[in-house]
């Protein structure tokens, strides 16, 4: 695989994705983040790239190839250092072997080295309700805070009474990342 040279006039974000339902809609926040002249690379969690999203038309849309292990020793880098980094849909499993450190996939790898190298990270988690109460959830989501990450609303997906899904506010990473509360 060739390097891409960066486009010195855009800024770089790596979007990292997780396996949630939800990551189906992936796109809109890539559209998003180019329409706020963004270049886009997307991560994926190996669970992820399980059918959790179109990843031939993630491909096609950020023009770039997805990644999800990691490089062998002599390949290029498909994509340049990032400017910042968005997790969505961040899951429970993702947040708390990120706040531990566990780096054993190339996702949760890119988060730590990207927390260690000061690059922003935003994150919209889509975390059970269930899940969001176990005290090991809370104590990362404490320490990720404190490392500087941003977050934004929790999102559980549950349906209302009609059955309806309520949205998942994908450009709210965005908002973050450009300091908008």
């Amino acid at each position: 695989m060739t390097e891409q040279a960066p486009n010195a006039d855009r800024r770089f974000l790596y979007v990292v994705v997780c396996a949630a339902g939800i990551a189906a809609d992936v796109s809109k926040l890539i559209t998003a983040a180019q329409e706020r002249d963004w270049e886009v690379g997307v991560i994926a969690t190996p669970a992820a790239m399980g059918g959790f999203f179109d990843t031939e038309a993630v491909q096609a849309q950020t023009g770039r190839p997805i990644r999800s292990a990691w490089r062998r020793p002599g390949d290029l880098r498909p994509f340049p250092p990032p400017d910042a980094v968005v997790v969505a849909p961040a899951t429970f499993n993702t947040v708390n072997k990120w706040a531990a450190g566990m780096a054993d996939t190339l996702a949760v790898a890119t988060l730590c080295e990207a927390s260690g190298l000061g690059v922003p990270v935003a994150v919209l988690p889509c975390v059970a309700d269930a899940l969001a109460a176990h005290p090991a959830y809370r104590e990362s989501l404490a320490r990720l805070r404190g490392m500087g990450v941003r977050f934004g609303e929790p999102y559980a997906g549950q349906p209302a009474e009609d059955g309806a899904r309520p949205e998942f506010a994908w450009e709210r990473a965005l908002d973050l990342l450009d300091g908008r509360q």
